[in-house]
């Protein structure tokens, strides 16, 4: 450990670990052997790296060429790093991420997040449950469903075939509980991207996959629930305050969202510690 370093309570710093003096280590860490932590690394509380996880700070490095300013790492509090993980310069690991064993995290990882493979990839989220498909016999009644997520209705839409095609339906006032201002439409979304990571203080959302699929993870501060959207003929109705994301999406996939009001960049919430306290004030107030 070099001077500067700074080293929070309760931690357990095991063998053949090496620490430069520009950085900075919580409270109640757990670094296992072979880890090196490099200028410009700061590790929060509660954070886990696994044995011989390696972090680097000099996205071009050359021998002998020190440069002006090292890029900061970040990991931040809960988060875990799996053995073996290489963890390039100047990334934000959020909070209570699992970094699987080997990956290679090339770019900023959003808080739950479970990370794999070269390069690492979303699969999951932490503590999220997963809608479980209906029994067969039921897979084709149409109507709502509820789920563990506040407000949050999964929809099977009324559908209709022949030898012409397939088509299916919703209404406003019926499968969708709002009057539509507005639609967007995702697609073209490279499969490693994820979209969403936020919530609405006020908008109603309707969200249908037309083409393809997606995986939407949706959050009232206390569930956590996935939900996959395969067909037109299943929507996902997202109330207001409601955290949500979409990831997984498929090379083909076109997502159309219907929304209860215009855009208005003030309505949207973007971070989970302030959309929690939102969460929690409103809870008070009722």
């Amino acid at each position: 450990m070099l001077p500067g370093a700074k080293i929070g309570r309760d931690c357990n710093i095991c063998d053949h670990t090496f620490i430069e003096g520009d950085v900075i280590v919580g409270d109640r860490v757990t670094i296992k052997c072979g880890v090196q932590l490099w200028d410009g690394v700061r590790i929060e509380d509660d954070v886990f790296i696994g044995p011989n996880a390696t972090f680097t700070n000099d996205a071009y490095p050359r021998s002998r060429h020190r440069p002006a300013a090292f890029l900061p790492t970040l990991v931040k509090k809960g988060a875990s790093i799996g053995a073996n993980a290489t963890i390039l310069p100047g990334v934000t690991i959020e909070e209570n991420v699992m970094v699987g064993a080997g990956t290679v995290v090339t770019h900023n990882v959003p808080r739950n997040a479970i990370v794999v493979g070269n390069p690492g990839r979303i699969v999951s989220y932490v503590g999220t449950e997963r809608a479980v498909p209906p029994p067969a016999e039921e897979a084709a009644e149409t109507g709502p469903r509820q789920t563990l997520v506040e407000g949050v209705i999964l929809h099977r839409l009324p559908a209709a075939g022949d030898l012409r095609g397939l088509l299916s339906v919703g209404e406003v006032g019926r499968q969708v509980p709002f009057e539509v201002k507005r639609y967007f439409v995702v697609y073209d979304v490279p499969t490693e991207q994820v979209r969403g990571e936020h919530a609405h203080r006020t908008l109603h959302q309707f969200l249908v996959c037309v083409h393809g699929r997606c995986l939407v993870v949706a959050d009232d501060g206390a569930h956590r629930q996935e939900f996959s959207l395969d067909s037109p003929a299943t929507a996902l109705y997202l109330p207001p305050m409601t955290w949500a994301v979409q990831y997984k999406y498929s090379r083909d996939a076109v997502l159309l969202a219907l929304a209860s009001g215009l855009y208005d960049a003030a309505d949207y919430i973007r971070d989970y510690a302030e959309f929690l306290a939102l969460k929690k004030g409103r809870q008070r107030d009722q």
